[in-house]
């Protein structure tokens, strides 16, 4: 009976902290002043939105050599390709190689490691082939015509890889860049891999000749977006709960080092380079005082990860501290150019990627229904 008893207190203790922590600590610990975004222009709101038709969340875009696209990958583990011409979204490829059967609803977490989850896109110039960073299957190549993407790499030094997020390609020395999230969560439990403070993700280099894979960086927090620099000395990692962009150094006197890059006031998903060279960042959410002392305090995410779906659902969104998008430019340097946000979450929400091309950015989102396109000029 005393053990009965020590876990329904046990319980109840967790419950009322939940409570605690849910209803209370939000009124306290309020948004922090953000500098970097004091002179961000709220512009994105008038971007323009492509909704998705039966699918969610375009994580990352894709263009093809002719410039065709973009292309998209989405929760129920297909590929999409946008056509202009129909004014629609067209199956291109897929994930997963068992049956689809039950691959038919637009968001179903639960199915993620049957169908697939593509994250990270990105072409191959010279060959049109397209790299998928599938969260559950590795590294996958699919060639220009689509259809079942092959695997590349599933492991790294003997290491499943277990969240596959993002990558860059270095097509003149034959290297994928890409990162592994972490080694202890799938896609499916990102929030919980947060909360706990996990430091097993890992930033990984994949030899398309000798097909040899090697870890260039663990216990990394979260990692995520890839971007390689114009002139491929150095290449730069998302590190999503520390707020960090990191610069791993491939040349020069520094190669085989690390450093900060820029410290963010808000959660960097992926990375993307522009034609000049420099760096948009898509940030998933700004980062507020309760997140702060979240992050510090994994104690209090480990009791939270016992909350029901539900809860954690309203944590999500108390933890990120608003839906809307900010998109942050930043030039070789890591200093911050440019800052463009929709700051009421008026169309753009829970920006995954910001893309340019053509005086345009189109933005994903791992979170919505929409991709959208805001014109520069």
């Amino acid at each position: 009976m005393r053990k009965g008893s020590d876990m329904v207190l046990t319980a109840s203790a967790i419950a009322a902290l939940s409570s605690f922590i849910l209803l209370f600590l939000p009124r306290f610990l309020s948004h922090p002043p953000l500098s970097l975004l004091n002179a961000s222009q709220n512009l994105l709101h008038l971007a323009r939105p492509i909704q998705l038709q039966a699918a969610f969340g375009p994580e990352s875009l894709a263009f093809d050599p002719s410039g065709g696209g973009p292309y998209t990958g989405v929760a129920d583990g297909r590929i999409l390709k946008w056509d202009p011409d129909s004014n629609s979204w067209l199956d291109f490829a897929f994930t997963s190689s068992s049956s689809r059967k039950e691959c038919t609803r637009a968001f179903a977490p639960e199915l993620e490691h049957v169908c697939g989850r593509p994250l990270g896109l990105r072409f191959e110039q010279k060959s049109g082939d397209l790299y998928i960073a599938d969260a559950y299957f590795g590294l996958q190549r699919v060639g220009p015509e689509g259809g079942l993407a092959s695997n590349v790499a599933t492991q790294a030094e003997g290491v499943p890889l277990y969240f596959t997020n993002d990558m860059d390609i270095d097509e003149e020395n034959d290297i994928i860049y890409f990162t592994d999230t972490s080694t202890k969560f799938r896609r499916r439990h990102f929030m919980p891999s947060i909360l706990s403070g996990d430091q097993t993700g890992r930033f990984i280099k994949y030899n398309k000749l000798t097909k040899e894979v090697t870890v260039l960086l663990r216990g990394l927090a979260f990692a995520n977006g890839v971007a390689l620099s114009k002139d491929r000395s150095f290449v730069l990692v998302a590190e999503t709960s520390t707020c960090r962009i990191l610069r791993y150094w491939l040349q020069g006197p520094n190669a085989g080092q690390v450093e900060t890059f820029v410290v963010l006031p808000g959660f960097p998903d992926n990375i993307r380079r522009n034609s000049k060279g420099e760096f948009w960042v898509a940030l998933h959410a700004k980062k507020t005082r309760l997140a702060d002392w979240l992050l510090k305090n994994s104690w209090v995410g480990n009791v939270l990860l016992k909350l029901p779906l539900s809860s954690a659902q309203r944590l999500h969104a108390l933890f990120m501290g608003g839906h809307h998008a900010i998109a942050v430019k930043l030039n070789e340097e890591g200093k911050t150019v440019e800052v463009l946000e929709d700051a009421q979450g008026k169309q753009v929400r829970y920006a995954s990627e910001v893309e340019e091309r053509n005086g345009k950015l189109w933005i994903g989102s791992v979170m919505m229904p929409s991709v959208w396109v805001y014109n520069l000029h």
